[in-house]
């Protein structure tokens, strides 16, 4: 590296380390001068100034003669007259002039800076209203999708009997024995086939898994950790069930089928088995019931995700709604 490269780096370094020093300790430092100069002056013979008839030489005066001499407006009454004085005083003129120009230099600086941080900001904001836009046009489809999956929750963690009215509240605490009628027709008014309700809930969860994946996609749900938090566990929930290869046809075969025995035979002893078993815990001892037992966590995670989804979508859209544009 040559000299003159080197000097040169050297000397970007050192405008890049005063320009970041905050203007306020430039300002002190221009003002600390002041008493550290008047103090040189004091302790100078008073034969190296030449001093107006009658005036003082204690350290107020030369305090004053500190203040006249570091902002250069020069009044004459005090002047420096010989070697030493002279070059005290030029000493702080030209520290004064340094200060002052790192000074100006931190200010513009931190103008610039000020200016970046406000453009990012700009910027940012710009970013989060068309991405709530987005989402604002998203939201219906995937309320929608949300709803039929919470609506085939309900109807595979609720017998018949314990439905009341039209509600299709779904509830996370249902028992493993409340899923005995998972080969019955789901019962649901949006709902017009004679499938098995698990077999619509899987129909259902693989059309709202793919609506979140495609949220994710074309939503930077980052603006909201907790939506995207969600919707990535509930699509992850998903996958591993599917690989998993738990389906209806793997929870029907896993119950040994007698000679001769139909699969309406088979479907309803999977159901008595289910519904003997009112915890996971106890159902775990059954080995040809842990395909319900996956569907089981399934169906209750995956529940709890879209309603958290749900409710948090919600929340978004009123506060949207509420707003002045």
């Amino acid at each position: 590296m040559s000299m003159s490269s080197y000097l040169s780096r050297k000397f970007r370094h050192f405008f890049h380390v005063v320009s970041n020093v905050r203007p306020l300790y430039w300002i002190l430092s221009y003002l600390v001068l002041i008493p550290i100069f008047a103090l040189l002056y004091w302790w100078l013979p008073d034969t190296q100034f030449r001093i107006p008839d009658g005036a003082t030489t204690d350290y107020g005066s030369w305090l004053y003669y500190s203040i006249v001499t570091i902002t250069t407006l020069g009044f004459g009454d005090y002047t420096p007259a010989h070697g030493w004085a002279q070059a005290v005083t030029a000493l702080e003129v030209v520290c004064g002039l340094s200060i002052f120009g790192f000074f100006l230099n931190s200010v513009g600086s931190m103008k610039s800076e000020i200016d970046v941080e406000s453009e990012i900001e700009k910027q940012r904001m710009v970013h989060e209203a068309g991405e709530k836009e987005k989402l604002m046009k998203s939201i219906p489809a995937v309320m929608h999708n949300l709803n039929i999956f919470l609506a085939y929750c309900y109807a595979i963690s609720t017998p018949e009997a314990k439905r009341s009215g039209d509600t299709a509240d779904f509830n996370p605490d249902f028992r493993f024995s409340d899923m005995y009628e998972l080969y019955k027709p789901s019962g649901l008014p949006i709902d017009h086939s004679r499938m098995p309700v698990a077999t619509r809930l899987l129909k259902c969860a693989a059309r709202t898994s793919l609506c979140l994946d495609s949220l994710q996609s074309r939503v930077d749900l980052s603006l909201w950790p907790d939506i995207l938090s969600d919707c990535f566990d509930f699509v992850a929930n998903y996958q591993m069930l599917s690989f998993s290869d738990t389906a209806i046809a793997r929870i029907r075969n896993s119950v040994p089928e007698e000679k001769g025995m139909t699969i309406e035979e088979v479907e309803r002893n999977i159901a008595r088995l289910i519904g003997s078993y009112h915890s996971v815990a106890d159902a775990q001892q059954q080995k040809e019931l842990a395909p319900a037992i996956e569907l089981y966590h399934f169906v209750k995670d995956n529940g709890m995700l879209a309603r958290k989804i749900e409710v948090a979508l919600t929340r978004i859209s009123t506060e949207c709604a509420s707003r002045p544009d």
